[in-house]
């Protein structure tokens, strides 16, 4: 995969793939200066028994939530963290056309740290680019779970449900965590996460230690399959277990590929 000049994260294009630096938008590189240099300081983790997507939309809809959003979503990440042999890469999307993936690391508090950085664009989501993308990650390596934390979905559900169909033929379940009461968004979410074997969570900003528990879970699944998803126990575990019907794409065995 190609790195931006500056060797510390990575435009995504509108086809997927990662873009070559004249290929991103202009007004990029001054939205994002302070998260390309905090970025210089994260170190690539070596290859672990698991690989774990997070993906946020940070378009300007969740701006009256962000900064509460990112203390939560800092929990999550510290979840994540805890669990060993997980390898994290952050995903996120805002403004116009702006996508960019960071790369893969195992410390997921600098994850956490780059994260809350990020500040809110006006712009439509692009939950097809973080798909395709995926996509294109787990054809070069195994990816075991895609994490994607939004409100709202402006994109076409049929086209986003063929997407899903890519990765729930790599066998990477989407687990869908839903901010606000957006319709429209919980019907794209529920079929991303029926297509693909994954789940489906609404939450708001008072559920911080119901989704780092839900989180923990993920990660759970991450590393050790189906079988350590139910070893974990507890709600949360049950809670995607029941959604994670056995025999569909990302639930089927008990080890991930």
């Amino acid at each position: 995969m190609a790195k931006d000049k500056t060797g510390s994260d990575r435009a995504i294009s509108k086809r997927g793939k990662v873009a070559a630096p004249d290929a991103m938008p202009v007004s990029s590189w001054s939205e994002i200066a302070e998260f390309l240099s905090a970025a210089k300081a994260v170190v690539p983790g070596a290859a672990g028994s698991g690989r774990l997507v997070f993906a946020l939309d940070a378009t300007m809809s969740r701006q009256p939530t962000w900064d509460s959003a990112c203390q939560l979503q800092a929990e999550m990440f510290d979840a994540v963290g805890k669990t060993g042999g997980l390898a994290v890469q952050l995903v996120y999307f805002r403004g116009l056309g702006e996508c960019r993936a960071s790369r893969w690391v195992k410390d997921a508090r600098q994850l956490a740290d780059l994260m809350t950085r990020i500040d809110c664009r006006g712009g439509q989501t692009q939950i097809g680019r973080v798909l395709r993308h995926v996509a294109e990650e787990a054809q070069n390596k195994p990816v075991s779970a895609l994490v994607y934390i939004g409100d709202a979905m402006e994109e076409n559900i049929d086209q986003l449900a063929t997407t899903a169909g890519e990765l729930a033929l790599r066998k990477v379940p989407c687990f869908m965590f839903h901010e606000g009461h957006d319709p429209a968004a919980a019907t794209g979410f529920r079929e991303i996460a029926r297509v693909t074997g994954g789940a489906y969570v609404r939450f708001d900003q008072n559920a911080a230690s119901e989704l780092a528990a839900l989180l923990r879970a993920v990660a759970a699944y991450a590393t050790g399959g189906r079988l350590a998803l139910e070893k974990s126990g507890g709600p949360a575990g049950r809670l995607l277990l029941e959604q994670m019907k056995p025999g569909r794409p990302g639930s089927a065995g008990s080890k991930r590929p």
